[in-house]
């Protein structure tokens, strides 16, 4: 008896593994889908919380967050970034070279051409090498190593449960979207990031996991760390409608400075590909050291200049001052590879060039005074939505940050001129398009290929199979008997033919043809039996389940060619 129920028990677990491979292949919203993100995310959650907690702790004991941070050669805090730098590629030195890669760009990536499919071997350098490098001082930020670990912690595991790889790739966005939504508490940002920047289309079959991670993420941050809305400090003020012009004139200004600021990193991003990584990262801690010996509020993610911006009445030399010693920060940091997100550095700069930017307008127009606030807000969603290709990215992330509903307007406003001018006006390019290009790294696919990754091997292939021995004298008995249905035939190399029935005419006799054909996991999609196929545009691929042995379907480019045409994929 106990023996019978551990055999049904057996083949329960099994038809519910092939029925949820069979819900995952297809193109569709599922239940199943949802519940696997959301586990995931519980997971990715978890990693991005421990990464907090551990930053967190490490500006405790370095107090360079604090305002008593004057960068006097006598503070031994001022050193910090050259120490940084040498821990950075100490990491690097021991790491695994196969795995180096990391950041957003790569993630991108990965995404686009692998499914999401991320190395775990990846993780532990981007964990600690971020880690150094956000408590040091860099000019970089925190959703770098956010997006990173929460895609290879979802990916990792989807690869773990063995799903289809068109459900990978979904199960690596909801991480990247638990990740930010784990550091920023903000879950709706977290999903138009993910896809407006990293799927750079919208699905409905993604966006429940998406958002279901996001909410995830959020509510971990939320129960760890408070309800907290990292901007809603800064004093935003209901502007009139008279100043939407004066307005959209800044966004002009601010889509100018955001285009510069894109050419210039990408040039020493381009010119330091070439020398040695302890050449760039000691360059680097070098450059932070001298501008924290100076204008310490230039230095960290960003936190130091939005203070500086929101500050009452500061001057409009010292926010210049500090605004080009933010941009050289930020700008030799990420450009000489010092692992870390841009998104942090870029709210700094966006700050200080609004409240320039109001500060200046007031200087013409007094009445723009009481709404510096709002400028400081607006340069930050210009900068981020300019340099990252992300408009309503940035203005979504600004809302929930701030918790201020009238940034809406106004951002808009400011946004569409600054990213006309700097696409269109100054040929500006998102700059993990442009890191990609450096790198090598492809990220673009073609429309059937992109259409064909959608879907599994397991919503098209044919289970009517039916599998002989090539050595069976009977093949051809079999093969009039198999009415219609695939026949395959398998030789003692375990190499397998697809076999064919000749009609004959009338001079001549019935009789057999074989050809080989390839094999595919059934974890694969339809682009992996495009490719093999389309060389010949005919023929079949044998579909197998956990090992080449297991023959679970056919596929051929007959049937694939129907789907494309149907417009299912």
């Amino acid at each position: 008896m106990q023996t019978r129920f551990r055999k049904f028990k057996l083949e329960a677990r099994k038809y519910l593994r092939h029925q949820m491979r069979d819900k995952l292949s297809q193109t569709r919203i599922s239940i199943q889908l949802c519940l696997l993100a959301l586990l995931f995310a519980l997971m990715a959650s978890a990693v991005i919380i421990l990464f907090r907690l551990l930053l967190q702790w490490a500006n405790h004991v370095t107090q360079t967050q604090e305002w008593d941070f004057t960068g006097s050669i006598g503070d031994w805090r001022v050193l910090l970034p050259l120490f940084g730098a040498f821990l950075i590629w100490l990491v690097a030195r021991f790491g695994s070279k196969r795995y180096k890669r990391m950041g957003i760009a790569y993630v991108l990536h990965r995404v686009k051409l692998h499914y999401g499919k991320i190395p775990l071997q990846s993780a532990p350098g981007q964990f600690f090498q971020a880690l150094f490098a956000l408590a040091s001082n860099f000019s970089v930020g925190r959703e770098g190593p956010a997006i990173h670990l929460g895609a290879v912690t979802a990916s990792v595991l989807a690869e773990k449960f063995k799903l289809p790889d068109n459900s990978v790739r979904i199960m690596c966005a909801s991480g990247i979207a638990a990740g930010i939504a784990a550091t920023f508490n903000a879950p709706l940002a977290a999903v138009v990031f993910v896809l407006e920047v990293v799927l750079r289309e919208y699905k409905v079959q993604y966006f429940f996991p998406i958002m279901l991670s996001a909410i995830c993420g959020a509510v971990s941050s939320q129960v760890v760390f408070g309800n907290i809305h990292e901007f809603d400090a800064i004093k935003v003020s209901h502007i009139p409608l008279d100043q939407y012009p004066l307005l959209a004139l800044g966004g002009i200004v601010l889509g100018v400075a955001a285009a510069l600021f894109n050419h210039s990193l990408i040039q020493v991003t381009e010119r330091g590909q070439h020398w040695p990584l302890i050449i760039r990262l000691l360059l680097a801690g070098v450059i932070t050291t001298l501008i924290g010996l100076v204008l310490p509020q230039a230095l960290g993610s960003g936190e130091m200049a939005i203070g500086l911006a929101v500050s009452d009445n500061p001057a409009i030399w010292f926010l210049l001052a500090v605004l080009l010693a933010k941009i050289i920060a930020t700008i030799a940091a990420i450009g000489l590879g010092i692992p870390g997100g841009i998104i942090g550095p870029l709210y700094g700069i966006g700050a200080l060039g609004g409240a320039i930017l109001a500060q200046a307008t007031a200087l013409l127009f007094p009445s723009v005074a009481p709404y510096a606030g709002l400028y400081t807000v607006i340069g930050m969603t210009a900068m981020m939505g300019v340099c990252l290709s992300a408009p309503l990215a940035a203005l979504v992330a600004l809302l929930e940050m701030t918790n201020d509903a009238s940034i809406i307007l106004p951002g808009m406003i400011v946004a569409v001129p600054a990213y006309l001018i700097a696409y269109q006006g100054l040929n500006a390019k998102s700059i993990f398009f442009r890191q990609l290009d450096i790198m090598g790294l492809g990220y673009k696919v073609a429309p059937v290929n992109l259409g064909l990754q959608k879907l599994g091997v397991r919503a098209l292939m044919d289970r009517r199979i039916v599998i002989v021995n090539n050595n069976d004298e009977l093949l051809l008995e079999v093969m009039k008997r198999a009415q219609g249905r695939p026949v395959l035939a398998r030789d003692a190399e375990g190499q397998i033919a697809m076999l064919e029935l000749q009609m004959p005419s009338f001079d001549t006799d019935t009789s057999l043809t074989q050809h080989r054909i390839q094999g595919l996991p059934d974890s694969a999609t339809l682009n992996e039996v495009y490719e093999i196929l389309a060389t010949k545009r005919a023929g079949e691929v044998y579909i197998y389940q956990d090992n080449p042995e297991n023959i679970v379907g056919v596929i051929s480019w007959s049937n694939l060619q129907q789907e494309i045409r149907a417009g299912e994929v």
